[in-house]
């Protein structure tokens, strides 16, 4: 019988098997590595597209924060006008106060009486003068009293003393309040 030798055939075999695992190997190496590159690819652009929408949220946030500055100003703009207005709308409205003042004071002044100084704080009034006796004081105090327009009436100085001759004369400082007066409404 003749020998045959099958050595040299396996070997071939083994090297086209194995040829055929490498260029399998790679194949797959090369798809994986594709599909690792799609994949990275992919989550890429989603990182673009949720960049682009910060970046356009970022925009919006600025307009706003710009349009909330803007308000705030407005808002400081308008409380300011409207100070000036209350302002001016109390100025409006105590315009006759001094009028009325002037009308109930030489109405409360009892004779024998001058006042010298009127001097004005606030609501807070304070009168120096003189008087040549004490019940001119005292009745001028009593029509304060008794008026609409003026409240609280104090005496803090009264002193007597003699100008000019024998006639003594009493100079007195006197504060009080000027108030506004409610208006009733009938039911």
């Amino acid at each position: 019988m003749s020998t045959i030798n099958l050595l040299p055939w396996r070997e071939e075999k083994r090297k086209e098997l194995q040829s055929q695992f490498i260029m399998m190997l790679s194949v797959v190496a090369v798809l994986a590595a594709a599909a690792w590159g799609a994949v990275h690819y992919y989550h890429v652009q989603l990182i673009d597209v949720e960049n682009s929408r910060i970046s356009h949220v970022e925009q919006n946030i600025a307009a706003v924060d710009k349009k909330i500055k803007e308000i705030k100003e407005l808002e400081k703009e308008k409380e300011r006008l409207l100070s000036r207005m209350r302002a001016i709308e109390q100025l409006q409205g105590n315009r006759p106060l001094i009028v009325r003042f002037f009308d109930e004071l030489i109405a409360s002044l009892p004779e024998g009486m001058t006042v010298t100084k009127i001097t004005q704080k606030g609501a807070g009034l304070t009168i120096d003068g003189l008087a040549q006796s004490n019940a001119g004081v005292s009745s001028f105090m009593r029509k304060l009293e008794g008026s609409k327009w003026l409240a609280n009436p104090r005496l803090k100085i009264i002193k007597e003393s003699k100008e000019g001759g024998n006639k003594p004369v009493n100079s007195f400082t006197l504060t009080f309040s000027q108030v506004i007066p409610k208006i009733v409404e009938a039911d």
